[in-house]
């Protein structure tokens, strides 16, 4: 093992790319279980006998899962390194992503991705917790946005490759894809990731007493949880946009699968763009001042998709909306994930996995409520995007902007 001196990176240009590049990898498991088969939701809504609303819920299932998995893959990183836990969950995902290419009922295929989204929690919240091993302040910021760079190429290719699979395979073929990717993650997290995380810096205590006592301190911290929450109700707009934008798109608004997935291509591109955008910020401006744009940016682009459903504006409004909502989301993770972990060095797998509950649980309830009308509306959509990103940002100016302003005056006075 690393101590943690020498598993800071020495600053050489290609340690720090494959760092970037491997911890990129590991953090897509979100957008890459979610994504890919998207363009497929409908057929396997046919397929399986089941409504939007239930077929919907196989998103939920594996948000459910994405969030309670890092409360348990968080603290175990903290007590026993980060690489043990992280190759035991990325062979488990491996295998339930394999085993719901065989799901014969809407039922079980819920179960099962519950289950893919438990074990698929540990590259989320490993990943940002050797981040935090290795950076902090501005860098840690800096950091994320690179991260986004590559773990943003996800929702780019993944909406694409699947509407192009859905040409020569159905939607259980494409969980087998899913399948193969596992391989990919667990070769690259077994061969390019070094232990961050020394025996000496690890926590002793053990068991789900210990677990929840080490969450106390970050639950009662204020700016902590308005971080993650801020994170956590963009994040919510963001997948009421992945459950519902497929129906929206290709049933009401009648693009093909082919069409979906270069719409939803587009939205990715955008957060990447503002990802990198951030990075360059958090050099000149304060993370907070970066996050605050990226949340007003947000609000305009729901504020904007929820008038455009709600009066019937054409396709191009919709897209416009949609692009400038979810783009902001390259600008709200990169600076609320870097403000949560930043008081918490020495319990970074903890911290990360509180901040990934309040990301996916909050979005795992918004997803199903973008269907509970069923299949020839949009407006669903709007409003729960707009709904959710009013209280992202109503949670930043009550919980965070406060405590920014306090630390400024302690600094200045």
């Amino acid at each position: 093992m690393q101590s943690a001196r020498s598993a800071r990176p020495t600053g050489t240009r290609r340690s720090r790319t494959r760092g970037i590049i491997v911890l990129g990898l590991l953090s897509t498991f979100g957008p890459i279980s979610l994504d890919l088969y998207l363009p497929a939701l409908p057929q396997l809504a046919d397929d399986l006998q089941a409504s939007a609303s239930s077929s919907q819920l196989s998103i939920t299932a594996c948000l459910l899962g994405l969030a309670a998995g890092q409360l348990v893959a968080g603290p175990l990183s903290d007590r026993l390194g980060r690489r043990r836990p992280l190759i035991v969950g990325l062979l488990l995902y491996l295998l339930t992503s394999a085993a719901c290419a065989f799901a014969p009922t809407i039922g079980v295929l819920l179960v099962l991705r519950l289950l893919q989204g438990l074990s698929g929690a540990a590259g989320l919240v490993i990943s940002r917790a050797v981040a935090r091993d290795l950076y902090s302040g501005s860098e840690l910021v800096v950091f994320f946005s690179r991260l986004m760079l590559v773990s943003g190429l996800a929702p780019v290719l993944a909406p694409v490759l699947g509407g192009q699979l859905t040409r020569v395979m159905d939607w259980r073929g494409i969980f087998l894809v899913l399948a193969g990717f596992g391989v990919v993650l667990l070769l690259a997290g077994s061969f390019g990731l070094t232990e961050t995380l020394p025996p000496e810096r690890r926590t002793t205590a053990a068991g789900l007493s210990a677990t929840l006592r080490g969450f106390r301190p970050m639950l009662r911290d204020r700016f902590f949880v308005g971080a993650a929450l801020s994170s956590g109700f963009a994040s919510a707009s963001m997948f009421a946009y992945i459950a519902g934008a497929t129906f929206v798109l290709q049933r009401i608004y009648g693009l093909s699968a082919q069409e979906f997935s270069f719409v939803f291509g587009m939205n990715s591109i955008g957060i990447m763009a503002m990802s990198q955008l951030g990075g360059r910020l958090a050099a000149r401006r304060s993370p907070a001042a970066v996050l605050a744009l990226g949340l007003v940016a947000n609000l305009a682009g729901a504020l904007s998709l929820a008038v455009t459903v709600l009066t019937g504006l054409p396709l191009p409004f919709l897209i416009c909306s949609l692009l400038v909502m979810v783009s902001a989301v390259g600008l709200i993770f990169p600076t609320a994930t870097a403000l949560a972990l930043s008081d918490y060095p020495q319990a970074a797998g903890s911290a990360s996995s509180l901040l990934g509950l309040g990301q996916y649980v909050v979005g795992a309830l918004a997803a199903p409520l973008v269907g509970v009308a069923g299949q020839q509306t949009a407006v669903p959509l709007g409003l729960v995007a707009l709904a959710a990103s009013l209280t992202a940002s109503a949670v930043f100016v009550t919980l965070v902007l406060p405590v920014v302003r306090s630390r400024r005056r302690a600094r200045t006075g």
